[in-house]
């Protein structure tokens, strides 16, 4: 229910516009109340002709999620199960694989695995088209319909077929459904740095990253040389939580601003006074999976010449959606807002540009595997500014650096090299970190720079 003010506000608005606009908002009127009428008519012939009888809430949904889906990708219509689904994704737990997919004509796309699940350990890839379910295919169902497949008690098995472009034929693989326990925060010390993974920024995870950095200190007995944060396919999650997350590692200044449709709809989140890694060296590790709320922590100690961003550009996701409750057990998710970084750059089908690109040669799939990005989705949104996807992936010319084959660096004992790239780097910024990581940021963004 409105406020009164609110309501109040409405009412002055309009009563302001009549003189000027009465005959342009009749006209929209009638426009819509004909819409309206064309749509009654189209219920009313199919609940009728249609060669089988139709539930009408099965019409009615239908006739929601289409007008949704014709906004942008993100933007959908909750019911009871969907909003269950949401609940289990930020706060819980469930049996199954560890999978982010969405739907693409008709095919089951992945957006990511959840690292340390049975999907990413069974090797799936973003990009990747799952087109059978233990031997059926699945082309031309819901989404709703494969992810319910998926899921399941832990312990039982299920067997995907795999689609990866780039390869000739398809993959088949036998994977063991888990607990999937959705833990947002993971850390672990390597060389005398603390490396902190995030892969879903749930409730919680601004807190959880505090507690890693403690954690950290606590096992060392004294503060690590600096952090590493791996937001490697993370597909993002709740807003509050990036902002604490990037607020955890920034003494002060702007983290994200929202703009909505109107100009003066502008909201910003700051920094509170208090850097919990004391100034030390951070790198952001990113990659194409990187998505929302991942990119506002990277623009933001980007920005701030906080940290160094490293890896693969991010996904793209530039967008803020707003949950509206329409019951108890129903909600309307729907896109309300840009976000933009501290600088006033929009991610939105750009992403982040990592300070240093650095590719996952540990991967053999690399090269060949086509990045998956917002920009591949159907109606995404258009940034104001138009980047080509293509010349942000070129690369001028062969980089020695980044010249070895994933069967030399697992010679060497490397099976993640981006995350060894960054330890090595770490150790470098180590002895200034500032001045450091704002050095280096500037070489990096020079023409010809990689």
């Amino acid at each position: 229910m409105k406020s009164t003010f609110l309501q109040g506000a409405i009412a002055l608005g309009a009563l302001a516009l009549i003189p000027a606009t009465t005959a342009a908002l009749a006209d929209g009127e009638a426009s819509s109340y004909k819409a309206l009428d064309e749509f009654m008519d189209v219920f009313q012939k199919v609940r009728t002709d249609y060669v089988e009888k139709v539930d009408d809430e099965k019409l009615i949904k239908g006739a929601i999620d289409g007008m949704l889906a014709s906004l942008d990708p993100h933007s959908s219509f909750l019911d009871a199960r969907d909003f269950q689904n949401l609940r289990t994704q930020t706060e819980g737990s469930y049996g199954g694989l560890g999978l982010s997919v969405t739907q693409e004509d008709g095919a089951v796309k992945v957006i990511a695995p959840t690292q340390d699940t049975p999907a990413w350990r069974a090797g799936i890839k973003a990009g990747d088209y799952i087109t059978h379910i233990d031997g059926q295919l699945i082309y031309g169902g819901t989404l709703d319909e494969a992810v319910d497949k998926m899921r399941g008690a832990p312990g039982t098995s299920i067997n995907l077929t795999i689609v990866r472009p780039g390869r000739d034929k398809p993959i088949d693989l036998s994977i063991t459904r888990e607990i999937i326990q959705l833990k947002p925060v993971k850390w672990e010390v390597k060389n005398n740095i603390g490396i902190i993974n995030i892969v879903s920024f749930s409730a919680n995870t601004g807190a959880d990253v505090r507690q890693a950095i403690r954690s950290i200190d606590k096992s060392l007995g004294h503060r690590p040389t600096g952090y590493i944060l791996d937001l490697r396919s993370n597909p993002g999650g709740l807003l509050d939580e990036a902002v604490s997350v990037s607020d955890s590692f920034l003494e002060r200044g702007e983290i994200v601003s929202q703009r909505g449709r109107q100009k003066g709809d502008v909201e910003r989140y700051y920094a509170k006074p208090g850097d919990d890694a004391k100034g030390l060296p951070i790198i952001v590790l990113v990659d194409a999976g990187s998505a929302s709320a991942s990119e506002i922590v990277a623009g933001a100690l980007q920005d701030q010449h906080r940290a160094l961003v490293m890896g693969e550009r991010s996904f793209g996701k530039g967008s803020v959606q707003t949950m509206l409750p329409l019951s108890n057990t129903t909600a309307l998710k729907l896109t309300t807002a840009r976000y933009y970084t501290p600088s006033g750059r929009s991610v939105q089908e750009g992403g982040i540009q990592p300070d240093i690109r650095v590719p996952q040669l540990s991967d053999p799939d690399y090269k060949a595997r086509p990045k998956f990005r917002e920009s591949d989705l159907r109606r995404h949104l258009i940034n104001e500014i138009k980047t080509d996807d293509a010349a942000l992936e070129e690369d001028a010319k062969e980089d020695p650096r980044f010249a070895m084959s994933a069967e030399e660096l697992k010679k060497q004992g490397v099976e993640d090299f981006q995350l060894d790239y960054a330890l090595r780097t770490i150790a470098r910024l180590a002895s200034t970190p500032g001045a450091a990581i704002a050095q280096a940021q500037v070489a990096a963004r020079k023409p010809g720079a990689k």
